[in-house]
């Protein structure tokens, strides 16, 4: 039963190893995905501060129903923080939303009061 257990680390090891970096980094986010992150992301306008979503698992990259080509938004769902303080009160109820790659200035990140 080791011998089993050691052949499959070291296949493992292997296969990770010979992935490109961008495989490595596929199979991370995959598992991100499957984990969650307690994600917010912010919104500006003009420089400042307009929207906050917190609780977001991931955004992700709208396809075509081609399901081939990437559409320019990224979609998720979250709570909109209103008084940003990066909790999610009472009122404050959980939405989807969309952010263009082009014209949203936005910045996804960890929770750091999650910790």
């Amino acid at each position: 039963m080791r011998k089993i257990k050691i052949v499959a680390l070291v296949l493992v090891a292997l296969f990770a190893v010979g992935c490109t970096q961008e495989t490595q980094n596929k199979i991370g986010r995959s598992i991100q995905n499957w984990t969650g992150t307690n994600g917010v992301l912010d919104i500006y306008m003009g420089g400042k501060l307009v929207q906050r979503f917190i609780k977001i698992d991931k955004l992700t990259t709208a396809t075509a129903t081609d399901g081939t080509t990437p559409r320019n938004y990224r979609y998720g769902y979250g709570y909109l923080d209103t008084n940003f303080n990066f909790k999610a009160d009472a009122g404050e109820k959980k939405l989807y939303f969309e952010v263009s790659n082009y014209s949203t200035p936005y910045v996804f990140y960890e929770n750091p009061g999650s910790k």
